[in-house]
């Protein structure tokens, strides 16, 4: 969830919205006026929002000369990641990489313990995503800043027109093994929830493992839509016990109430399973730190 680090109603009551992930916000929600003031504010609000054992992400400016000064703020052991605002290619996060690497070791911080997040706004960067995905062993996640993006382009931040850039968003990442995060509309689309849950869902489907938001209200929906459902869950496992008893009859594929499953089927049940244990750990965690 998004936290302008300056607005201290929000920043209070960030840890107990039930996101995975607070992003501390130095760039869009912070005025130029303010935003001297706000890099100050930033070791001491990461740990107050980390409060409800959700990771702290903080969210920093272009260019670069900005970018140093939100780095040298935030680069802490109370800091998790970095999200990359504009991301122009692998150089520019390799040079931001390195420039990480220097302060993590003047500040006695575990070599790598900064994560990147790498965000496409441009059109340029469009056409370098596949080689920002695999720019830096620091990458976990990549995304598109749909309302940038939108404006960049001349094109209004709709489904349909940001469906293409994404869907090549989440291949990149998906090619240099980062989480896609995102949903095919914009994020700032919120005011009917019952649509907002129907195009999370959907986004799902296309392949976003996660996504940011910008209101609380949010949160819960993300939360759900992007976890395995009950019934996923059934199903998966009951392809896992299928299989197991394929192989042992000699077999790789078999039918589930009158549907073909076969090794593709097999991986995704195990992914799906994979994916639902690794939730339950993060709100194990997070219960165990709010308790």
């Amino acid at each position: 969830m998004y936290v302008p680090v300056n607005v201290e109603k929000y920043v209070d009551k960030a840890h107990a919205r039930g996101a995975d992930c607070i992003q501390l916000d130095l760039e869009d929600s912070v005025p130029a006026s303010q935003k001297d003031a706000a890099r100050k504010l930033v070791p001491a609000a990461a740990q107050r929002v980390r409060r409800g054992g959700g990771d702290v992400v903080v969210r920093i400016n272009s260019p670069y000369e900005v970018t140093v000064k939100d780095l040298d703020a935030s680069i802490c052991g109370e800091v998790d990641g970095i999200a990359i605002t504009k991301a122009q290619g692998a150089e520019h996060v390799k040079r931001i990489d390195d420039l990480i690497s220097e302060l993590e070791l003047k500040r006695g911080l575990r070599p790598g313990h900064t994560r990147l997040i790498a965000m496409v706004e441009t059109p340029a960067a469009f056409f370098q995503m596949p080689a920002i995905a695999q720019s830096s062993a620091r990458l976990v996640a990549m995304n598109i800043g749909g309302e940038d993006f939108a404006l960049e382009n001349g094109m209004e931040p709709t489904e349909e027109t940001l469906l293409m850039p994404k869907q090549q968003m989440i291949f990149a990442a998906r090619s240099g093994g980062l989480m896609p995060l995102g949903f095919i509309a914009s994020v700032a689309a919120f005011g009917d929830w019952d649509a907002f849950g129907s195009m999370v869902r959907r986004s799902r489907q296309f392949g976003f493992m996660g996504a940011g938001c910008i209101h609380p209200g949010q949160v819960p929906i993300v939360n759900r839509e992007y976890s395995p459902s009950a019934e996923e869950a059934a199903f998966a496992r009951r392809v896992i016990e299928e299989n197991d008893k394929a192989e042992a009859g000699g077999r790789a594929s078999f039918a589930i109430d009158g549907k073909m499953i076969d090794v593709p089927v097999v991986e995704r049940a195990r992914r799906l399973l994979a994916r639902l244990a690794a939730i339950e750990a993060r709100e194990a965690k997070k219960r165990a730190v709010s308790v």
